[in-house]
Parts: C-alpha cells; structure tokens; sequence
C-alpha cells in the first residue's frame, strides 16, 4: 500500500467510442480490445488497494475488473460530464477550444455545463479528501481534468486530457495537492 493517504485516479481503458474518436459523455460503450489490453498492463503498475471506487460506466467498471476490483464500489457521481445530445458524435465535429467536455463556454443541449461538472466531481474528491484513507477511484478523462481544476485552480481548457488507463495522483494532507498527472507505463516494442 502507498505510504500516505492518496486518491489515485485511473482514467478508463480505450472504449469503442475512443477508437473511433466519438464523444462520450454519459454514453455506456464497452472498452475496445485495445482498452482491455491497457488495463492488463496497468495492473502490474500498481500496488494494491483496500477501498475501490469507479465510475457506474461499463468502460470503468470494467477497468476496474481488470485492474483486480470486480466489487469494487460503484458511485455514479464519478461519471463522465453528461454531453447530453452530443454522445456519439464525432469530436472532429467541434472546435475544441470552446466545447463544455474541455472546459469551455458551449454547452450541449441536455448536458451538464462545465460549472455543473466540476461542482459534482469537487464535492465527491472533496468528501474523499476529508476521510483521509488511501483510495483508487476508475474514471474518466473528463473527470481527472475536473478534480485537477477543482484541487489546484488550474484553468481546465490549459490542461491535456489524459491518456487511456493513465495514473493521475493527489497527495491527501492539510489541502489535497498534485503528486502525479497522467502517467502511463512504458510500452516495449515487442
């Protein structure tokens, strides 16, 4: 087990919807082949963990399976931003500067706004934070860059998404503060 109290988060492995540069939101697309092959190879990467929560998403919850936490508690407020009448559309089709999935001002219509999202992941992090305890959370990218923004105050349209089974860790003290962002295993080109 880590040393101190943490909150790791795990972005999902690659989703169909992933492969086929689609938005997802909400959507409950299943991980690809590749996505199942990535949360294989995170497994080796990480220690293990008492208390397991992921997203009600299939695409989280089955990382998480592969990850080892078939059982692992399921809380529906770690879900991805709702894109409303978005999902399923291609990515290609929006200007990623100003889309709601990356923080900016356009809204999907039947979706949740950027300040709707980051008011529901904040409030479950910050719950987290004040139990004190080592945790791995399964998620979403949209939900690493929420708590991101929501812990350090960075401006969510400055930060990357993360990759695909990616490790994202904050450190749980007097005020929870970044130690990892992102991070991934080495692949061998075998």
């Amino acid at each position: 087990m880590l040393s101190a109290a943490r909150i790791v988060l795990v972005r999902h492995g690659q989703s169909t919807y992933n492969a086929e540069a689609r938005l997802q939101g909400q959507a409950d697309p299943p991980l690809s082949d590749a996505g199942r092959l990535e949360a294989e190879r995170l497994r080796a990467f990480l220690p293990p963990f008492d208390a397991v929560i992921t997203s009600d998403l299939r695409r989280a919850s089955e990382t998480a399976a592969l990850l080892g936490y078939p059982d692992a508690e399921r809380d529906p407020r770690f879900r991805e931003i709702d894109l409303g009448e978005w999902a399923g559309r291609l990515i290609a089709d929006f200007d990623e500067g100003e889309a709601a999935w990356r923080g900016g001002s356009l809204n999907p219509p039947g979706g949740e706004t950027w300040a709707m999202f980051v008011a529901r992941v904040g409030g479950t992090v910050d719950e987290l934070v004040e139990a004190g305890r080592t945790r791995l959370v399964v998620c979403h990218g949209g939900v690493v860059r929420a708590a991101l923004s929501h812990i350090t105050g960075a401006d969510p349209r400055g930060i990357a998404g993360p990759a695909n089974t990616s490790v994202t860790v904050f450190r749980i003290g007097a005020r929870a503060r970044l130690e990892t962002y992102a991070w991934t295993p080495a692949v061998s080109a075998t």
